[in-house]
């Protein structure tokens, strides 16, 4: 996936989360799995995108990316939620559960 893709995804649907990870980062490779069942079961209209920061340097630093794990979530074209380093799967599904359930109902 390219930048140009990542764009257009971004503007086109109604959401998209980018989570950042590292080939050598234990925390990034705890944590996947549980922000992919997160979207997965209580997001599942938000498109998910799983990027290693290494291997795709000029799309992390397109997006200011500067350290792993790191999770951007746009919803209707805006950044709405970044989140890095210590993440609570629990404060991230708070925090995005009540426009979750705005823009789909």
């Amino acid at each position: 996936m390219n930048i140009e893709e990542i764009e257009l995804k971004i503007k086109n649907d109604l959401g998209v989360m980018i989570y950042f990870s590292g080939e050598n980062c234990g925390v990034c490779h705890a944590l996947r799995p549980k922000i992919k069942e997160l979207f997965s079961i209580d997001f599942p209209l938000i498109e998910q995108v799983f990027l290693d920061a290494n291997e795709n340097i000029e799309i992390a630093s397109s997006f200011s990316v500067f350290s792993v794990p790191t999770m951007i979530l746009f919803l209707d074209g805006k950044e709405f939620l970044r989140e890095g380093r210590n993440m609570s799967i629990l404060q991230m599904s708070n925090k995005i559960s009540r426009i979750y359930d705005i823009m789909t109902s």
